[in-house]
């Protein structure tokens, strides 16, 4: 994800890399983060309106618009 918003924000690539801290695993620590929305979709009918790519460059983008937001 952070190369993405580096590429976003016009950084070069790996600029941020190095904030990103790694830790050890813990117990019951899920090894990867996934939604199955399976059962929303044939439940409900609902599906994502945005792939991850389009959402992370609007959400980012909506920060840099809304500064004082932020400053609040």
């Amino acid at each position: 994800m952070i190369k993405t918003v580096d590429r976003i924000l016009g950084n070069p690539e790996g600029h941020s890399l190095d904030l990103i801290t790694y830790v050890t695993d813990r117990l019951g620590h899920d090894a990867r983060y996934a939604i199955d929305s399976t059962k929303l979709q044939q439940e409900l009918g609902w599906e994502p309106s945005l792939q991850f790519e389009e959402g992370i460059e609007k959400t980012v983008r909506w920060y840099l618009d809304n500064q004082e937001w932020m400053d609040g």
